[in-house]
């Protein structure tokens, strides 16, 4: 072989190594942002379709569907449609990682709405800050969300807003003074709920808890937890979990002869908390930023426009929050007239009192929602219904 021949062969093999390197180089890089390409804006729904957290996730992509219908009724948004992407994440936090890779780097979302869960959101955010993408949880309550960066946003009320709130109802209006805690240790939404709870508490001098229990998400015998509960004879139990563990641990508590109700967040209020714990769950509470009930007029409208849609039912809260959602992203891009996250994320994170149909809705400093007004509803006769609505500060 020729010498010439010879470095011509040679410079093809480096060629085709540099160009191997290059793209091994490309896959490996993190997704980038897309502009909004066409005319259309698309807004991915991160959540779970099927699994135990289809409950919080259905409803949240429903009331997104319905916030898009109307956008794009009116018009769009400066001259494009809204597009509503969706993909179940099982309720798996891989599967959540995945799903939020895939929106960006296949889909080219502008924002995600998602996850309806503390836990899962808290892996996506990351995958979303650093590709530029706007994601706005209606869901997650915990902490440690927006914290990731300046694209984090969420519009539910906050652990921190309502635990106090609810607190101070207690101590002054129900003459509650002894709180049992039970946390379910593998659940993020759990641990931070409940330590927001004994921050809170700390600070109210005749709130006392008198017993602090540790369970699992996927526990069934809660025996040993209530037999210690019921020794302290406390006023009311504080779980922060999610409905399936919530309602046997009532379930327990009414088997040993324990009368105190249960007090949670947003996890507990759904109609299979209610068919799980049968009688044992009356009185029971949950705080939520949305009812039906008292309803301002923005959600009145909405009540009737959903329950035309949907054969008579009833919006419920992820139903609003995933609604509201959509309509915050479309707002901060009117005020910023641009679909670029970039941009429109500034005026995102300037919005003050928007009425929303879950409350009003300011964002702080920090991105996080101040809403009001807090709603406390309780089991009365198989049915969640209004005990108080609690008006929150929002200056």
């Amino acid at each position: 072989m020729s010498f010439k021949k010879m470095s011509a062969l040679l410079l093809v093999a480096m060629l085709a190594v540099g160009a191997f390197g290059c793209k091994k180089k490309e896959e490996a890089a993190a997704p980038e942002a897309a502009k909004p390409a066409g005319n259309t804006v698309k807004i991915g729904f991160l959540g779970a379709l099927t699994g135990d957290v289809a409950m919080f996730g259905k409803p949240t992509l429903e009331g997104m569907k319905m916030a898009a219908d109307e956008v794009n009724a009116a018009g769009g948004v400066l001259g494009k449609k809204i597009e509503i992407v969706e993909a179940d994440n099982r309720g798996d936090k891989q599967e959540g990682a995945s799903v939020t890779q895939k929106f960006i780097s296949r889909d080219n979302v502008t924002a995600i709405v998602g996850d309806p869960t503390t836990g899962i959101t808290k892996v996506a955010a990351p995958i979303a800050q650093k590709a530029g993408v706007v994601l706005l949880s209606a869901g997650a309550t915990g902490p440690g969300v927006v914290e990731v960066g300046d694209y984090i946003f969420r519009d539910t009320l906050l652990d921190s807003i309502a635990i106090p709130a609810c607190i101070e109802y207690f101590a002054k209006d129900l003459g509650f003074k002894k709180v049992a805690i039970v946390t379910s240790d593998n659940n993020d939404y759990s641990v931070g709920l409940s330590q927001t709870f004994r921050d809170a508490a700390a600070k109210v001098s005749s709130i006392k808890i008198v017993a602090d229990e540790k369970v699992k998400d996927g526990d069934k015998d809660f025996s040993a937890q209530i037999t210690n509960i019921k020794a302290k004879k406390p006023d009311v139990i504080l779980f922060s979990g999610y409905y399936t563990e919530g309602a046997l641990i009532m379930k327990e508590a009414r088997k040993q002869g324990l009368k105190a109700p249960m007090f949670g967040g947003d996890g507990l209020f759904s109609p299979k908390f209610i068919e799980l714990g049968g009688p044992a769950v009356e009185g029971s509470m949950s705080a939520l930023g949305f009812s039906t009930e008292q309803a301002s007029p923005a959600t009145a409208k909405f009540i009737e426009a959903f329950k035309a849609k949907h054969n008579g039912e009833l919006p419920g809260l992820f139903d609003a929050q995933g609604y509201d959602a959509v309509m915050l992203l479309v707002d901060s891009m009117k005020r910023a007239n641009s679909v670029e996250a970039k941009t429109f994320k500034t005026a995102l994170a300037q919005t003050k009192k928007f009425e929303g149909v879950s409350g009003t809705i300011s964002m702080q400093a920090n991105r996080e929602p101040i809403k009001s007004p807090l709603s406390l509803l309780y089991v009365k006769d198989g049915k969640f219904v209004l005990r108080a609505k609690v008006p929150v500060k929002m200056d």
